[in-house]
């Protein structure tokens, strides 16, 4: 049980800590709207990581083929929707600029909408289906038991929860340091521009 609790932190947390898209949205949201809404987005990504998680354990290796099968429209469909958040960010932060009364409020959007639709994006990346499926497939060979799965599972949900809410908190830190107009236009600027050029990168792999 012990070996399966660490095991399924170090994954949550393999998954979770390398910089991507996703933790450039949440540091990004959290510094331009609020901490709320910010960690929403945190938890959205953690449920995702926890599903496969979930599935994975479940589906074993056949989950893992199946997935492997269409990695590369997973690829383009995130890349895709990744870009159209970009140019929204984007072009958002600049109206909000030129009329400061069009800034994204807290109270702009319902958290859930913001919970649900990262818990959508991050279904997309391949990345993470692969990554847990491998895990899992790896540790068949230990014939774990079905406690020891939950607490795997388990265990990568909390160490992912912790991380993104971590960003999240980063993120709400930095928007309160940037209190003028030019800083929030330039986190805006530079946040959604990340999101952008990890997009194309993302697409660029999925045509190699």
């Amino acid at each position: 049980m012990t070996e399966a609790l660490l095991t399924g932190l170090l994954a949550g947390y393999g998954i979770a800590m390398p910089v991507g898209a996703m933790s450039v949205l949440i540091v990004t949201l959290s510094a331009q709207v609020s901490w709320r809404h910010g960690t929403a987005a945190a938890l959205g990504v953690a449920t995702a990581d926890g599903l496969y998680a979930l599935v994975a354990v479940v589906g074993g290796a056949a989950f893992a083929g199946v997935i492997a099968a269409v990695a590369r429209p997973l690829r383009l469909v995130s890349a895709a929707v990744l870009v159209l958040i970009a140019l929204r960010g984007l072009v958002t932060a600049v109206r909000a600029h030129q009329a400061p009364a069009d800034r994204p409020s807290a109270s702009g959007a319902p958290l859930s909408r913001t919970y649900t639709s990262m818990v959508g994006l991050t279904l997309l990346n391949p990345v993470t289906i692969v990554y847990f499926g491998a895990l899992v497939v790896g540790r068949q060979a230990a014939a774990s038991t079905t406690a020891a799965s939950a607490v795997f599972v388990a265990a990568a949900f909390a160490a992912s929860v912790s991380w993104q809410v971590l960003l999240a908190s980063g993120g709400a830190l930095l928007g309160r340091l940037l209190t003028g107009d030019r800083g929030r236009l330039a986190m805006a600027v530079l946040g959604n521009s990340v999101i952008l050029l990890l997009a194309v990168r993302l697409a660029w792999t999925a045509m190699a």
